[in-house]
This record gives structure tokens, sequence and C-alpha cells, in this order.
């Protein structure tokens, strides 16, 4: 194995991605996500013909205003300057809980009210309640299966991926990859080191973490992070920057992951040869890179790939899919990535969709280049997966090539 590190200037700078609908979105949702989250299902739930017994709907008004108040609240003391363990589980556990149920008070609300209707089912007030009933069961069947899930270690998703310019001697390659493990304010350390015994059961070439490992600093999550250096593989352990690696010390995460025995690939490449065939894996920083102001870090392809032989195959890191485009115009072959979490809790995905070009799984881009999009092995700030199952890759790399005789 050879490494080669980048030491001149680029030619090509990766250009600053456009503000997605998305992001601009965003802007704005700190404003009304909490008041949609939690007025709509108070309003479905209590006022649209219930007629509950006063104590009833004041409990429950009471109950929803909390959410409204608290929510937003313990986030801020969590997740802003303090970084407060405690408040950010019970925010973020509050968003969880309020995208769900708001969620099926739309969805769910709407359609069996439709169809009691319909159908003529009782009377108006009894299929209002019934409405609720509903409502309340399926969120509360949904909260504990996605905590459920959330919690446990992921599945090996297991799948072939054929590279045409691969060489023949290369065929078989076990590449396994995690990403998003978001090491957090949950003390995650027992799970961290499941995940890593289970990536040691795949017996890969190459193990790849693509970015966000934790929300925090490596100095206050480094207990759950450190299994990771009980990861092993039979070439090499690499790894790139994730976006939330730059709201927290990102340089810190980057000499942590060294000193645990992983290269990081910071705009960098090595290679990995068997019998004569090559195969150049390189990565870059996460896309957020420049504008955190952090000198030195940056998205730059031309730097991960300089030295190069343009005939050789390529496995890039880079942690979000919308650096596709650079992947395409630059010829890599595979583009391995995580970030969306496949949408985490349902049906988030179609917001996460406005802003990347995929959401999970391979998909094809350009005139040879795939992208292998995981649904990531951990969870971010609420603590639940629901239709979005977490994940731990194993990609087996394909050469149509017929090895020679040696």
């Amino acid at each position: 194995m050879t490494d080669t590190s980048n030491t001149r200037p680029a030619d090509r700078e990766a250009r600053a991605p456009r503000q997605s609908p998305l992001h601009r979105l965003m802007r704005y949702l700190p404003l009304i996500a909490p008041v949609l989250l939690w007025a709509v299902p108070c309003w479905v739930l209590l006022y649209t013909g219930q007629h509950w017994p006063l104590p009833v709907a004041l409990t429950g008004t009471t109950l929803l205003v909390l959410g409204l108040v608290t929510m937003p609240l313990a986030m801020a003391r969590g997740h802003g300057r303090r970084q407060q363990d405690r408040a950010a589980i019970v925010g973020d556990t509050l968003l969880g809980a309020g995208w769900i149920l708001f969620t099926w008070s739309v969805l769910l609300g709407t359609l069996l009210r439709l169809a009691l209707t319909l159908t003529g089912v009782g009377e108006s007030q009894d299929r209002a309640r019934i409405v609720t009933w509903a409502v309340l069961g399926v969120t509360a069947v949904l909260l504990a299966w996605g905590y459920a899930e959330a919690r446990r270690v992921p599945r090996v998703r297991r799948l072939d991926v054929q590279l045409p310019r691969l060489g023949a001697r290369l065929d078989g390659l076990r590449v396994a990859l995690i990403t998003d493990t978001h090491y957090g304010p949950l003390d995650r350390a027992r799970w961290s080191q499941r995940v890593c015994e289970t990536v040691n059961t795949l017996e890969a070439d190459l193990v790849c973490h693509t970015g966000d490992i934790a929300d925090g600093t490596a100095e206050r999550r480094r207990a759950q992070a450190a299994p990771l250096a009980t990861v092993r593989a039979t070439r090499a352990r690499v790894y790139v920057t994730g976006n939330h690696e730059y709201y927290s010390e990102a340089q810190g995460w980057v000499d942590l992951m060294d000193e645990l025995g992983w290269e990081p690939l910071r705009n960098r490449h090595l290679l990995l040869e068997r019998g004569g065939d090559t195969l150049v894996v390189a990565g870059v920083d996460d896309v957020t890179a420049e504008s955190s102001g952090l000198a030195g870090h940056r998205a730059h392809l031309d730097g991960a790939l300089d030295g190069v032989d343009g005939d050789l195959p390529v496995l890039l890191l880079a942690h979000q899919p919308k650096f596709i485009d650079q992947a395409v115009a630059g010829g890599i072959d595979l583009q391995l990535s995580g970030h969306t979490h496949g949408g985490q809790i349902w049906p988030f995905h179609h917001l996460v969709r406005l802003d990347q070009p995929a959401l999970a799984g391979l998909t094809h881009h350009g005139p040879r280049t795939l992208l292998y999009t995981s649904r990531g092995t951990g969870f971010w700030g609420p603590p639940f997966r629901v239709f979005a199952p977490s994940e731990i890759t194993l990609l087996v790399l394909r050469s149509p090539q017929q090895p020679t005789p040696m």
C-alpha cells in the first residue's frame, strides 16, 4: 500500500454548492416548526368535533403547549453555547415525538376521518374520537419501534458493485462502510463497541468512515469513539470529515481518528495494490469545510487526485452525496457517502431530496460514476428511526475482467 499526499496547489477549486431550497427553508424552520408540530396535533386531536369533557381538553392542551414551549428551549440549551447533554436529550426526543405526532395527525387523521365519513360509521363526535385514539395509538407504536430501531446495532447490508475499470486481481475486494455514527448526548459507548465488533466479522480489506462521527468535540465524545481503534482491516482504515465535525472543532476529530489508527483522507489518496492491479482510494473534506473558516479545510478533488494515473479506477469518500457532480467531472468510478440517514424519520426523506441527489443505495451518475449512499450507522438528534433503518454496509467490488494466470 502506497500513501500519496497532496503537495502542489490545485488547478481547479471545488465550487461552493449553490444554496438549495431546503437550505432557504431552514432559515425559517426554528420559528415555524415548533408551532406547526404542536398546534396542528392539538387542533386535530382535541378540537375537531370530539367535544371532550373540559378536564380532558385542558389536560391535552396543556401537554401539547408544554411540548411547544419546552422543545425549542431544551434544544437551545442542549445544542447552543451551553451544550447541556440532558437538555439536548429532552429537546431532541420532543422534536422526534412532535414530528411523528404531527405527521400522523395530518395523514392518518385526514384519511381515517374521510373513510369513516364515507362509510357512515357513527356520529360526527364518534368519528372524531376514533381518529384521536387511532392517531395516538399509531404514534405510540411508532415511537417505541423507532426508538428500538435507532438504538440497535445496524444490520449488515451486502452488495456487489461492478467497476468496469477494476483490475481482475482486485476482484472481490471487500469494502466496509460506516458513517454518521453521531456519538452524542446519549452515551453509546457500548453500542459503538458492538458496531465495531460487527464490522470485524466482515473481514474487510478496506474500512471507511465517511464522516459525522459525533455531535460534540473529540474531547467530550472520546469514550464513545474509542472503540473505533479496535476495527480491523487487512489493508486500510480511512476517514473523511462530515459537516458535523465542523460544528465541533473538526481538527480535533481528524487528530483523534489519526490517533485511533485511521487514515484521515483530507484531500489525499492512497493506493491499494494486489497482483499488479491498483485501486486509488481518495477522500475529500466535507463541502461545508471551507465556509467553516478552519484553515486548510476545504473540499478539493484535484488535490485528492494529485499525481494519480488517469487510467486507474478511483474510489472516492465524500460525506455528502451532492459532491457527485464534481466526482462525475473528475472521472470517479465509485463515490461512497452518507449524510442523508435515509430520511431517518419518514416522511422527512422528501425534504432531504430537496438538498441531495440521492437518498440511499446505489445510483448511476454520468457515463461511468456510481454513488453509494448509506442510510447511516447511527442517528442524529431524535433517538428514532422510522422506515429508514440504519446500516453497516459491505460492498464487494467486482471486475468484469478475468484474471490471467500468474
